[in-house]
């Protein structure tokens, strides 16, 4: 796998430590206020893992010292028993024939998480062993799950929540329909080709009635295609370290499933999901194949 250097957190740890004060400030009357909870979105590959672990060690050391955890998203799919029976439940829907899609998470899941630490209760962190079942993947056994807020630790004050879908709003029914029927002119007229027009509306539209429930889990690529040889790099590794994983071909099936999203959902995340009123809340990093930063932009 390309090594992959660290050029993003220079940016991004001034920008969250602007926005801690701004949420200290905004809970400056409170006896015991909520931790900060950072979202963190990125294609697969482009460096997510390395970032985030910059920032935790950063964030934990003097002279912040902030107990923080990382919950990814990834942590959030379902069992793959229950995975198994989404798959068959919708048979001719391809979306939803592996982990990946909105409708693949345990939501339910992520907004127990979300409250206890929200609360500062005890929490246990889950994990997600993509090995297991031939690169299926399935969650690991609780009790290997890590726990915090135990009682005489300090309690958690920053909370990255880190996802390849991250920050992905829902569109409306027409703006999709609209999108889908954008992209099938665009195959059938030889301008572009995309995974967006492979798919049926339906299967899309229940992908995206899916993703209106994530609003309670509530750096990016210059090209997403980038994402292909990213992930392929992942798998390799994968094989390598633990002798099971997907063949490149069945990693290039897997990321078809995956990339209808990013077509659908990624302009307006790079618009800004955060209304007028919240300007300077969301920090975007532009990427190139190499994963460095090419281009800053805070909206």
């Amino acid at each position: 796998m390309s090594d992959i250097v660290d050029d993003k957190s220079e940016h991004c740890i001034p920008f969250i430590l602007d926005r801690l004060e701004a949420h200290r400030k905004k809970y400056a009357d409170t006896s015991e206020p909520p931790p900060f909870f950072l979202g963190l979105n990125g294609v697969q590959g482009a460096g997510k893992t390395t970032l985030v672990s910059t920032l935790c060690s950063t964030l934990q050391a003097p002279p912040y010292s902030l107990p923080t955890v990382v919950l990814s998203i990834d942590d959030l799919y379902l069992p793959h028993s229950a995975q198994v029976a989404l798959a068959k439940s919708h048979p001719l829907n391809p979306l939803v024939q592996h982990r990946g899609q909105p409708s693949t998470h345990d939501l339910a899941l992520g907004a127990a998480i979300f409250s206890a630490l929200r609360s500062r209760q005890q929490t246990k962190i889950p994990t997600y062993d993509k090995s297991q079942f031939n690169g299926q993947g399935d969650r690991t056994d609780d009790a290997t799950w890590k726990t915090v807020n135990k009682p005489g630790e300090k309690s958690i004050e920053v909370v990255v929540f880190e996802g390849w879908c991250v920050g992905f709003r829902s569109l409306s029914n027409d703006e999709l329909e609209w999108k889908w029927a954008e992209a099938r002119e665009w195959e059938n007229d030889g301008v572009a080709e995309t995974q967006l027009a492979k798919h049926r509306l339906q299967d899309l539209i229940f992908v995206n009635e899916a993703l209106k429930g994530y609003d309670v889990l509530t750096d990016d690529a210059e090209d997403t295609k980038f994402v292909y040889d990213w992930r392929l790099e992942q798998e390799a590794d994968l094989r390598a370290s633990k002798g099971v994983g997907m063949t490149d071909e069945q990693v290039i099936s897997f990321v078809n499933g995956y990339y209808p999203a990013y077509e659908l959902y990624t302009p307006t995340l790079r618009k800004g999901i955060f209304g007028p009123g919240d300007k300077g809340r969301q920090l975007t990093l532009v990427v190139g194949q190499d994963r460095r930063v090419k281009s800053v932009e805070r909206l």
